[in-house]
């Protein structure tokens, strides 16, 4: 494709979107902004969720780490199913209980003002790490295939990016991306599908060659049941999976945010099981996606990048002829687009309702607070961004993993001490408490070889949601919750 092509169907692809958020911004106030004014289809929820979760990550890294891992991430993914069990019936009851806009509320509930500011920082902290590492992705392809060749700097091209985002998300909110994020997973899917389709033309091969084929290539392998030291051994990848899910949705104000916009806790139960069950065969998708491009790469004699995130941009780009170039365009920009959006409005919620204490009554004020806060957010991921780009030398998807294992850690031990217990703590103690856990974790992963016989993996998380709980039995006043 050229560049000229490439911007028409960016320009295009944005008209969309902003048409979308011309028509569901319409009179909206900040109800609307932060919750859809509890007026969200729970199908159209489910359906856009999927795009928000895989993001731009999946659409690159996962094809990509088919090479070093081939169908293993499928542990994982089968044990999303048993968190978002966990989720539909422990966390969305007492979200919706207790009418909450910022899910962290609950903590100043349960332990304190200061418990509560923790929480809400390390989910800024987190999402805001996670939602510069998806965005990189998109503004790199587009630097790499458009901008490059135009001379124009990659600061510019986010900026670019960004800007984007925030002109279709600053008003609507949560509205405005419930439909936008719907559609852009009708674009990823259809991305995907149709580049397995030209692939599949390309190697001569029906759905019965394809699965044969993946079957019986070096990359089949789904389960890993011996090697206990492995990290894709199935009870570390499946529990792994399930507690990533607890944190990265359940206990993410980005995903809760449109959970709580459904009409009712059943129509949200609903939309999370039917999520759920989506996502299994979305993933077995890109890892058929990608055992695909690493089986044409061989096939056509193609040297195969060391770096497996850039597997498919590079056969799509300059391999696999101009239509597919188009799709994995789109499908990159869908994915990308549909998680960062949700996480800009769910960073500017969390700040505006949890650090800045806004006051959902006052419309005027409110409104004013988080139109500040969505400018301020904005700036931060342009400037998280060119930092990662300056110093990332790992694939994204486990850059990602990793450092939620760090900071998705605290909320798992939180959660499940005032949800388990009755105790009460030292409210003053516990950012202490949340940051000396993550620490003990990278001592951990550092010495686990050494220590254990093997090495510590995205189990990290478990650990750390593990330490964080003993952390704050140490902390406890003695009094019990009424």
């Amino acid at each position: 494709m050229s560049p000229l092509s490439i911007i028409i169907v960016v320009v295009g692809y944005f008209a969309l979107l902003l048409s979308i958020s011309y028509f569901t911004s319409r009179k909206a106030d900040n109800k609307a902004f932060f919750l859809g004014n509890k007026q969200s289809p729970w199908y159209v929820v489910a359906f856009g969720m999927i795009g928000a979760s895989l993001s731009g990550v999946t659409f690159i890294s996962v094809p990509g780490w088919v090479r070093s891992t081939e169908f293993s991430y499928m542990q994982m993914v089968l044990g999303y199913m048993l968190g978002y069990i966990v989720v539909a019936n422990i966390l969305l009851p007492l979200y919706y209980r207790l009418n909450l806009t910022s899910i962290y509320t609950y903590l100043n509930d349960r332990f304190g003002s200061t418990s509560y500011k923790t929480g809400a920082s390390f989910f800024l902290l987190s999402r805001t790490i996670g939602a510069s590492f998806r965005l990189f992705l998109m503004a790199n392809v587009l630097q790499i295939t458009v901008f490059d060749a135009w001379g124009i700097p990659f600061a510019l091209t986010v900026l670019i990016t960004i800007l984007l985002i925030w002109l279709y998300t600053f008003k609507g909110g949560i509205k405005t991306i419930i439909w936008t994020d719907s559609l852009q997973t009708l674009f990823m899917l259809l991305s995907v599908g149709i580049s397995i389709h030209l692939i599949m033309d390309k190697l001569d091969l029906n759905i019965s060659g394809v699965i044969s084929t993946i079957r019986e290539s070096e990359y089949g392998k789904v389960f890993e049941f011996n090697d206990w030291g492995s990290k894709q051994h199935f009870l570390k990848q499946f529990f792994t999976g399930a507690f990533i899910t607890i944190v990265m949705t359940g206990l993410d104000q980005d995903m809760m945010q449109k959970n709580l916009s459904c009409k009712n806790l059943g129509e949200a139960k609903k939309n999370m099981y039917w999520y759920g069950f989506a996502f299994i065969p979305a993933n077995l998708l890109f890892l058929m996606l990608g055992a695909l491009l690493l089986i044409f790469a061989q096939h056509e004699g193609i040297a195969i990048p060391e770096r497996g995130d850039d597997l498919f941009p590079m056969l799509a780009t300059q391999h696999l002829g101009p239509v597919v170039g188009l799709f994995f365009l789109v499908g990159l920009m869908a994915a990308a687009y549909s998680s960062a959006d949700s996480a800009l409005t769910s960073l500017t919620t969390s700040f505006t309702v949890d650090i800045l204490g806004a006051d959902e009554n006052d419309e005027i004020k409110t409104r004013k607070l988080r139109r500040r806060s969505h400018l301020l957010f904005s700036f931060i991921l342009l400037i998280v961004i060119l930092v990662f780009r300056a110093i990332n030398d790992d694939s994204v998807i486990s850059a990602i993993f990793t450092v939620a294992g760090y900071t998705y850690g605290p909320l798992l031990g939180l959660y499940a001490f005032g949800l388990f217990t009755s105790i009460q703590v030292k409210d003053k103690w516990v950012p202490l408490v949340c940051l000396v856990a993550p620490v003990l974790c990278y001592i951990f992963s550092q010495n686990s070889m050494e220590w254990f016989g093997f090495k510590l993996g995205f189990e990290l998380l478990m650990l750390n949601g593990v330490l964080t709980f003993i952390g704050l039995l140490t902390i406890r006043s003695g009094k019990v919750k009424g």
